[in-house]
């Protein structure tokens, strides 16, 4: 595979005939092997996201890109393909809200080199996260979240200038559209602070606590449409003393989710992870 070049195409818009076809033959006639391919139609809307590999021999990137945009027109849809880095090192995007456990877990790993990511840009729907951004050097873009299709916009428009090639939420307390996670397909990693499918929502601790359960945890998982249902990647659990607080609670949770979606993020560049039937494995 030394010679062979990578890429990842997209494709969503409103469904039709023909798209799957269309695409494909477009791939064949350009040299590609197509790798794996995962479509899907939801209340007429489309999306299809496919690997493809290309021999050095019929490697044209400008041409693939251009012939994939002028598909994208005739069609109607939006084809994006996003290239593997040569470098092999995945550009990676952190959206954090107001707890700066996670992103911060997440930077000082890289800076240790125990996390091998390159994070071009820290999103945040607050100012808070920007003297963490600036201590590590890492591009900071605040995005308000008020109106969420304006909030998506924008950061898709910044994934996109920044050449990112997975997402990790750190945090991040906002729900994303299916139009957004259609874009990075199995290539958003959430951290979630209970043992899912137990206590999804943002007061998972809270409810744990109320419901006097004696395991509590967090659990790292892909984003799907669904909330806080998406194939699990990783979990860690911990015991609920009688005589813990919440806060005592939230405290031994939040350490866990630093540890569990590091993790999670390192199962994610070993390329040892294959989702199937939404279910995660280690292959």
């Amino acid at each position: 595979m030394a010679s062979m070049h990578v890429g990842t195409i997209t494709v969503i818009g409103k469904d039709k005939t023909g798209v799957v076809a269309r695409v494909t033959n477009f791939l064949f006639e350009h040299g590609a092997n197509i790798e794996a391919l995962d479509e899907q139609v939801t209340r007429g809307h489309f999306s299809m996201n496919l690997q493809a590999s290309w021999p050095a021999s019929r490697w044209s990137p400008k041409m693939i890109e251009a012939g994939l945009a002028d598909l994208g027109r005739a069609l109607a849809m939006e084809i994006k393909v996003k290239f593997t880095s040569p470098s092999g090192r995945k550009r990676m995007a952190i959206f954090a809200s107001l707890e700066p456990h996670a992103p911060a877990g997440i930077l000082e790993a890289v800076a240790k080199n125990t996390l091998k990511a390159d994070p071009v840009v820290l999103v945040s729907n607050h100012t808070a996260m920007k003297s963490l951004a600036k201590k590590h050097k890492v591009p900071f873009k605040q995005v308000k979240w008020d109106n969420r299709k304006q909030g998506e916009e924008e950061s898709l428009a910044l994934m996109e200038q920044y050449g990112v090639d997975f997402i990790v939420l750190a945090r991040f307390m906002k729900i994303l559209s299916p139009t957004f996670v259609w874009h990075f397909k199995n290539r958003i990693i959430n951290i979630h602070p209970s043992l899912l499918p137990s206590f999804p929502g943002p007061q998972a601790y809270r409810q744990a606590y109320e419901h006097g359960v004696k395991i509590a945890g967090v659990t790292a998982h892909f984003v799907n449409m669904h909330l806080d249902e998406g194939p699990i990647i990783a979990q860690e659990s911990f015991a609920i003393k009688p005589t813990m607080t919440l806060k005592d609670v939230v405290a031994t949770g939040q350490k866990l989710e630093t540890r569990v979606l590091i993790r999670a993020v390192r199962l994610f560049l070993s390329k040892r992870l294959d989702v199937h039937w939404g279910t995660v494995k280690e292959v």
